[in-house]
């Protein structure tokens, strides 16, 4: 079979087709021994798949039949709650417990086969499929630490007079095996990183040199830069703790720090900051430091890590236009991340960026869209939230206008000229991308009076139809009622059914949210006083807070006649069917609409 480490260098995939027979692939796929036993002249070195996958890979690849299936039940019981009236939820833990007793037999058939079939043809062990990738790749990328840590040891056992002849001894063999890259650059421990496995990143790095640095895939991202964009604490710890690698950096310019905010977890930003304390103050290409990242995606809770490590990353503008992390959380009109930045570091607040636009610039700029927008602007007085900000309510930026007339103008049906200009700019800023995440669009602004009637006139019939079917729904109840004279006469006869239940609740809560929309707009002044600027605010917010309500009426609508539906064809499966999917396919199709 030729000598396993002649080269110790992946060998590259031939250039002939190749195909692997049905009944072998199969086999390798369910880990089958007894199928290779029992061809005879079988060549494992030469037997691959039309990637060149060979036995190992194609095992390796398949993911365990009862964890596949346990998922999907999980997934259908989580998205069809009404099944749990078949698969009682006490039931669930018994199902799971089964799927991982059934998936560790599976791991210990499928260690069983590689180990089989290494010491048939240990030469499969650096084999590379059309992607450059080992069965260690595979191994690590599907969470097979089991596997991973077998890998390892049958490379370190591989033929002694192979090691010797190549005057290598055990650990450097493994060692060579483990940084070999596919054609994306990426090593095992690329693969393990973006899977999340801490047992086989523990395996991979047990044997590694500690010094040894994992240099950057075709992405420029190394396995701790991976670890930290998924904000993945655990991987990271043993990155951190196992490897003294000073490569932290990645794509664009950003660091490991950066990645972690973007992820948004608090626990990885920890992690990092106690391993690392000066990456706090590093930017990236565009000048953005980690609380940057943080502030524009809204994570409050790295917000508050990254400043109580250092607050003088508050102060820092970013190279474009000189926003700072405070004046970006205002930007997106992220309240609780503005509120946060100023609890910890009150007078940032002050900072300006290159147009000499201040925190309360953007704040108007987002207006009803606030709350704290609301509160400073409302009925054309200012409601300082923080006296610090009072001073800032005076300050002209660029247009020549202070915050509070950015605010008038722009929910004026004047000033036209001006709103040109706010428009131009805030559409200049909606094209800015800071962590691969693109400006917030600003909402509606300059709504006529008309514009508003016309949406209330809108929002009182689809709540008017809404109220008249729910009503008509709960008169006609499904099923029936008990028409015997007695203690139960006029009662329902499905009264005892969950989906009766469950179409009872949903139907009441569809007739109460379109009276609440229908109660909200009938406000017979609501015409005069939209006419009447500090008014016009109060009947804005009321229409918009009315879309909400009727959202979730049409979704309680939409429940009540499929647990209608449901319960009055139970006897019939094939419509009973029919009748459950509705629900679903109405919120998958919202889904496809909104994205």
């Amino acid at each position: 079979m030729g000598s396993f480490f002649s080269s110790c260098e992946p060998e590259e995939p031939e250039e002939n087709i190749t195909h692997m027979d049905v009944s072998l692939y199969t086999a390798a796929a369910e880990g089958n021994i007894e199928e290779f036993n029992n061809t005879q002249g079988l060549q494992l070195e030469s037997l691959k798949t039309r990637n060149h996958d060979n036995v190992l890979h194609v095992n390796l690849a398949t993911e365990e039949i009862a964890a596949r299936l346990f998922k999907r039940f999980s997934s259908i019981l989580n998205f069809l709650p009404v099944l749990y009236e078949f698969f009682p939820v006490e039931y669930v833990p018994f199902y799971r417990s089964l799927s991982i007793f059934i998936t560790m037999i599976r791991g210990e058939k499928r260690s069983d086969f590689i180990e089989k079939i290494l010491s048939k043809c240990p030469s499969l062990l650096l084999q590379t499929n059309a992607k450059g990738q080992t069965p260690l790749h595979v191994a690590a990328r599907n969470g097979h630490s089991a596997i991973v840590k077998l890998l390892i040891k049958s490379c370190a056992k591989a033929r002694y007079g192979d090691l010797e002849m190549q005057g290598m001894n055990e650990e450097n063999a493994v060692r060579k095996m483990l940084r070999i890259r596919d054609q994306e650059s990426n090593t095992a421990l690329h693969e393990a990183a973006r899977c999340g496995n801490v047992e086989a990143v523990k395996a991979l790095l047990e044997i590694e040199d500690p010094s040894f640095e994992y240099s950057a895939n075709k992405k420029q991202e190394t396995p701790l830069y991976i670890a930290a964009k998924k904000g993945d604490g655990g991987v990271l710890s043993v990155l951190l703790d196992k490897s003294t690698s000073t490569a932290l950096g990645g794509p664009h310019g950003r660091t490991v720090l950066h990645a972690a905010a973007m992820a948004g977890d608090a626990k990885a930003v920890k992690v990092i900051l106690e391993k690392k304390k000066d990456l706090t103050k590093e930017r990236d290409e565009d000048g953005y430091t980690p609380l940057h990242y943080a502030a524009h995606l809204g994570f409050k809770s790295v917000v508050e890590k990254l400043l109580k490590k250092d607050l003088s990353v508050a102060y820092i503008g970013d190279r474009k236009r000189g926003m700072t992390p405070v004046l970006m959380a205002a930007r997106q009109g992220y309240l609780e991340t503005v509120i946060k930045i100023l609890s910890l570091c009150l007078d940032c607040c002050e900072n300006v960026d290159n147009k000499s636009l201040n925190l309360l610039h953007y704040l108007a700029f987002r207006g009803p869209a606030s709350p704290l927008g609301r509160s400073l602007f409302k009925r054309g007085g200012i409601a300082i939230v923080h006296k610090l900000l009072r001073n800032l309510m005076e300050e002209e930026g660029a247009f020549g206008m202070t915050p509070q007339e950015v605010y008038s103008v722009l929910r004026s049906e004047k000033h036209h000229q001006k709103q040109e200009q706010i428009k131009q700019f805030l559409g200049e800023i909606e094209n800015d991308q800071v962590a691969d995440e693109l400006v917030i669009r600003f909402g509606v602004r300059n709504i006529s009076t008309e514009s508003l009637e016309k949406t209330k006139n809108a929002h009182l019939v689809v709540a008017a139809l809404i109220a008249t079917v729910a009503f008509a729904a709960a008169i006609t109840v499904p099923g029936g009622l008990q028409s015997e004279k007695g203690s139960e006469q006029g009662t329902p006869l499905l009264i005892d059914e969950t989906a009766f239940k469950a179409f009872v609740v949903t139907n009441a809560m569809a007739f109460i949210f379109s009276v609440s929309a229908l109660t909200t707009h009938f406000g017979v002044l609501d015409n005069l006083l939209s006419q009447f600027s500090f008014w016009r605010e109060t009947v804005l917010y009321r229409t918009w807070s009315v879309s909400g309500i009727l959202g979730y009426a049409t979704v309680a609508m939409m429940i009540a006649f499929s647990t209608g539906s449901y319960v009055v064809l139970k006897p019939s499966h094939e419509l009973v069917i029919v009748s459950y999917l509705i629900g679903p396919v109405f919120f998958l199709c919202m889904w496809v609409i909104l994205n």
